[in-house]
This record gives structure tokens, C-alpha cells and sequence, in this order.
């Protein structure tokens, strides 16, 4: 049996035992190309990441530059982030306007996510909905197994809320929340509520949930006396709508995606939530 050897890096600290001959694929690209081809930087900077021990394929350290993988299977992380390394793969983040349908190809002709992203080669498809009166944050994809990962229940991504409602708030209405409101479909709470602001007549409040189904952050907020007048989606998991203007995309990070991609699967789900 092979034995684990400890080595000792500059200054004479104590490494753990190096296990890249493990994921060593011989036909395989230099892990350092790799890298640089991900965008974490030049070729050197990237054999700096591998000696210093912040890079693992297949869950174990790397720390020899010689080492090979194939990007099309091994799964390489960075400081903890699983690396996309399919360059055919897409990731789009879309700010939807109000009026707009959340599918890519409405039968009845009405305006639909596809004439945003109709210039893009790749046949894309989104993750999740929002309603047609909702705006905000939603994800375009063609890569079909992160998209089940996020809306498998499994996994509980949360999804933030930004609501314009009929004020004034009631000091109790995030503790009824929180606590669960019985809807026609069964109960539903909310994972964190709080007031942004309040004028006369008007209040704006965030709510967290992971729950999926249909309206239901409209439903919440009308059974708690707080009929909604706009909602906007500003969050799915890492991944936040910040400045993005209505109708514009944008690639998510190599961090937001790294995030989405490397989530550990919850406890099973509670039901609910705004698709």
C-alpha cells in the first residue's frame, strides 16, 4: 500500500500529504492551463495557487504543477469555489421587466424572455419563474443539471423579495410571517422579513423565503392585510440584481456561480414560494 508523505513548504511548515497523483489523468491538461483558462489569472499566477495549496480536483489538494485533468469531468475548486470549466456552458443573469412572460417562447405571442437574449447562439432556457406583473431577477442557463439543482427543493436557495404594499406595517406582521400563514395550498413562511421604508399610505418591506410556489409572495403579504402594488425580485441564492437595468443581462461571476454550483443539499424543503 502506498504510504502518504508529509512535506514541508518554504519556511518549514508542515503540509499535508500530497494525494495528486489520486486525480492525475495523463491525457489529460496541465491543471495550471486549466486554471488560466477560467480566468484566475496568468499561467504563473495560477502555479502559485496550486503551491500554495488553494486548489483541490476531486476533493483532494493539489500542490505539484506536473498534475493533469481532464476539464470535462474533474471538479476543480478554488479557495473552497467549484470552477465552471465548460466553456459551452452559459450563465446569464436577466433583470425582467414588469409585463413580461417567464417562459422563452409564449404560444400566445406576448412579449417572453427570448427577446433578450435573441442575439446569443446558445439555445438557453431559465431557472424558475416570476410572474408576469413581477419584476426582477431571474437566471438563464443551457446547462440543464445546475438548473435542476437550483429548483430541486432539495437544496432550498433563497430568493429575496423587495414589496411595495399597502402601509402602514404592522409591528407583528414579520413574526406572523415567520411563524407561517395558512394559504389555500397549505402554510407558508417566511425565512426573514423586514421594513425598508415607510411613507404614508405605503411601505416597502424584504422577504427571504426558499419556497416555490406560485405567488405566493403575493398571497403571504394580502392574508397578513398588505396587498402588494410591485414586486421585485432582487436575489436568488449569491446571486443579487444590483444595478442591472430592466431588460439587460449579465454573466454571473466566477464567485456567484462557484457558490450556486458547490451549495450542499438542505434538510427536505417546506413547500411555498414566489416563482
Amino acid at each position: 500500500m502506498r504510504q502518504a508523505r508529509t512535506t514541508r513548504g518554504r519556511g518549514g511548515d508542515e503540509r499535508e500529504p500530497d494525494r495528486s497523483g489520486d486525480v492525475h489523468d495523463p491525457d489529460g491538461v496541465r491543471l495550471q492551463k486549466v486554471l488560466a483558462g477560467a480566468g484566475l489569472g496568468s499561467r504563473r499566477a495560477c502555479e502559485a495557487l496550486i503551491e500554495s495549496g488553494r486548489v483541490r480536483v476531486d476533493g483532494r489538494a493539489v500542490r505539484e504543477l506536473g498534475v493533469r485533468v481532464d476539464p470535462g469531468t474533474a471538479q476543480v475548486e478554488v479557495d473552497g469555489l467549484l470552477l465552471q470549466l465548460d466553456t459551452s456552458k452559459v450563465y446569464l443573469a436577466l433583470n425582467k421587466p414588469r409585463g413580461v412572460v417567464s417562459t422563452m417562447r409564449d404560444e400566445q405571442g406576448r412579449e417572453d424572455l427570448s427577446a433578450f437574449v435573441a442575439d446569443r447562439p446558445e439555445r438557453l432556457f431559465h431557472v424558475g419563474r416570476l410572474d408576469t406583473d413581477t419584476e426582477g431577477l431571474i437566471l438563464l442557463t443551457n446547462d440543464g443539471d445546475l438548473a435542476h439543482r437550483l429548483q430541486h427543493p432539495s437544496f432550498e436557495v433563497p430568493r429575496t423579495y423587495l414589496a411595495e404594499v399597502a402601509g402602514p406595517v404592522a409591528r407583528d406582521v414579520g413574526r406572523r410571517l415567520r411563524a407561517g400563514v395558512e394559504l389555500e395550498d397549505g402554510e407558508a413562511r417566511a425565512d426573514s422579513f423586514r421594513l425598508v421604508d415607510s411613507v404614508p399610505g405605503r411601505a416597502v418591506v424584504e422577504v427571504v423565503l426558499h419556497e416555490g410556489r406560485k405567488h405566493v409572495v403575493r398571497r403571504m403579504l394580502a392574508a397578513v392585510g398588505h396587498p402588494v402594488l410591485r414586486l421585485v425580485r432582487t436575489r436568488i441564492g449569491p446571486v443579487h440584481l444590483g444595478d442591472l437595468r430592466a431588460g439587460a443581462t449579465r454573466p454571473l461571476t466566477r464567485e456567484e456561480l462557484g457558490r450556486l454550483r458547490g451549495a450542499p443539499a438542505a434538510r427536505p424543503a417546506r413547500r411555498g414560494g414566489e416563482r
